[in-house]
């Protein structure tokens, strides 16, 4: 341990450290255990986001605690990891639902589907007043 750093500073350092790199084993447990696309989508990307942030919470404190100065790189690196990787799961989810739809999504056109409802929608109502 730097004797510049007081106890206080290192211990709210090092929980970030221990939250960030425990987020991040977690997702990657997470990533070999489930066995579906969907499943293996969620908890890397929670834990990567969430893991490495804390992590570059961790350095960003360290620089102000030690350096006494804000190194801003490491602003734009949590910035960017709370953007992107949502996006990126979001447009992954979405590229999977559509190339493996479940079963019976849209076999049958939009329009055979809207006559269908009205046709059932005239024969609920014929029997109201029947």
């Amino acid at each position: 341990m730097n004797d510049d750093v007081p106890l206080l500073f290192a211990i709210i350092i090092a929980i970030f450290l221990i939250i960030g790199s425990g987020l991040t084993l977690i997702g990657t447990i997470g990533l070999i255990r489930f066995s579906t696309f969907y499943d293996r989508l969620h908890t890397p990307s929670l834990g990567a986001s969430w893991g490495a942030i804390s992590i570059a919470t961790a350095s960003l404190f360290y620089s102000i605690f030690v350096d006494h100065q804000l190194i801003f790189h490491e602003v734009l690196l949590v910035v960017f990891l709370l953007m992107t990787i949502p996006i990126t799961s979001m447009l992954l989810s979405q590229a999977a639902a559509y190339r493996d739809p479940p079963k019976g999504w849209q076999e049958k056109p939009p329009t055979f589907l809207i006559h269908q409802q009205e046709q059932e929608r005239t024969k609920l109502k014929t029997k109201k007043l029947d």
